[in-house]
Order: structure tokens, then C-alpha cells, then sequence
């Protein structure tokens, strides 16, 4: 039998990074920047089933200290290897401005959910089933013993966002004052370029139709396909 030479990890993510730039060569990219917990897994197993080639959102992940310097050299060459993009660090504040301005003709998506309280309702009740203690709200000191990628980070991602020390990470009128905050950056940026943004509830009836128009796709789908959000450990 003819043995089949390794390949070391290193050299085969980079062949997929050179492979993933050459398949999305001259391609349109899109951006989901809706922030977690407004249907952005369901966003991204949509534009997977339309077509798009996603990008590996744990290499994104690994960018937090990059991002919290506004430093997005590293990003912009990882967003060469792929089309569509979600969750950290696109969903935070500046990267939708630095994309935009490193990939022109660029599409970006905001996810939104019915209300600012269902948001917040919805991210304390996935922050107390990962974080908390007999699924309480989590406490400043749960989320420094917490482990996602090492541990400490779900608190060091908040500290790094701006929350201050003496601050509840679940204080009810803060969390909604940053979601309306970031969705209202977002749209204002994009007020005179409506082609652009889309403003996306995928809780709607006619929301994956939307998506399709704008992606200029078609599809037999009629309505979002269904991500148990509340079980994905991916979302901080």
C-alpha cells in the first residue's frame, strides 16, 4: 500500500486558507453583525445552505486582545479565506467600520430581535445555564472561573467591552442601552447606503425571503432553518 505523506497542522491551515482565498476570489462578502442572541447561528447555517463559503469562527474568536487594541490587520487577512462571517468580533463595535473599509462592496447584516427585553431575557437565561451556579444569574466571580477557550475569558470579554468593575454584568438597563446603542451605530452608519444593510428579525414570516433577495440567491426554503441557540456553548 503506498503510504500517504503527513501533512503537519501548519502547512495544511495554511493550503486551506490559500484554498479558501482562491474560491472566494472576486466574490461579494457578508458580514452578520447582529449582536449574540439575535438568531445569528440560524443566520449562519442559512448562508451555508445558499451557498456561501463560512468562515472558522474560532480562529475569529482567538482575536479578542487583537480587537480590544482596534487592531484589525489580522482579521481583515483572515476574512480573505471565506464570505460570510459572524459572532465575535463582528458583532462588537468597530469591526463592521474596518471590514467596510478593507472589503469594499461588502453586504453586512443586522440581526435584531423583537425587543431590547427579549434580547437581554434571552442572553441572561444562555449566560446562567453556562455560567451560573443551579442556573442562577451568573456573578462577577462565576464568570471569572468560567472556562470558554481558558478560563476567565467570559469575564475579560465583558472587562474588555467596556463593563466597569464595580458593574453587574446583568444589569437589565445597561445591557439593553449597549443593544440599542449598537444597533442604532450600525444603522446610522449605513443610513445613506440602504443597499448595503439588512435589517433582519429571523423570527419573521418572510425573513428568509428577505435574505435571499438580498444575497441575490434562490432558494426552495421558505422560512429560517431552526438552531437550538439556547445549547450553543459558542455563543459568550
Amino acid at each position: 500500500m503506498r503510504k500517504v505523506a503527513f501533512i503537519p497542522a501548519r502547512i495544511r491551515k495554511r493550503l486551506q486558507y490559500l484554498n479558501g482565498i482562491i474560491a472566494c476570489y472576486g466574490k461579494t462578502k457578508y458580514f452578520g453583525i447582529g449582536m449574540n442572541k439575535t438568531g445569528t447561528s440560524s443566520l449562519k447555517v442559512a448562508m451555508r445552505q445558499l451557498g456561501f463559503r463560512i468562515g472558522n469562527q474560532r480562529e475569529a474568536e482567538l482575536m479578542l486582545h487583537d480587537w480590544a487594541k482596534r487592531d484589525f490587520r489580522r482579521l481583515i487577512r483572515y476574512c480573505r479565506s471565506a464570505q460570510f462571517f459572524q459572532d465575535f468580533p463582528f458583532s462588537y463595535p468597530f469591526t463592521f467600520i474596518a471590514l467596510d473599509q478593507a472589503f469594499p462592496g461588502s453586504k453586512f447584516i443586522l440581526t435584531i430581535r423583537d425587543t431590547p427585553d427579549q434580547w437581554v431575557d434571552s442572553r441572561i437565561r444562555f449566560h446562567s445555564m453556562m455560567y451560573g451556579k443551579n442556573g442562577q444569574v451568573p456573578t462577577r466571580e462565576d464568570l471569572k472561573e468560567a472556562f470558554y477557550i481558558y478560563k476567565g475569558r467570559p469575564l475579560e470579554i465583558q472587562e474588555l467591552n467596556g463593563l466597569e468593575p464595580d458593574v453587574d454584568p446583568y444589569d437589565r438597563e445597561l445591557m439593553k442601552e449597549r443593544y440599542i446603542s449598537h444597533n442604532r451605530c450600525v444603522k446610522n452608519y449605513f443610513r445613506n447606503r440602504p443597499n448595503d444593510l439588512l435589517v433582519l428579525n429571523v423570527a419573521e414570516k418572510n425573513a428568509f425571503q428577505e435574505l435571499c433577495r438580498f444575497t441575490g440567491k434562490k432558494s426552495n426554503e421558505t422560512r429560517f432553518p431552526w438552531v437550538n441557540k439556547t445549547m450553543d456553548v459558542r455563543k459568550i
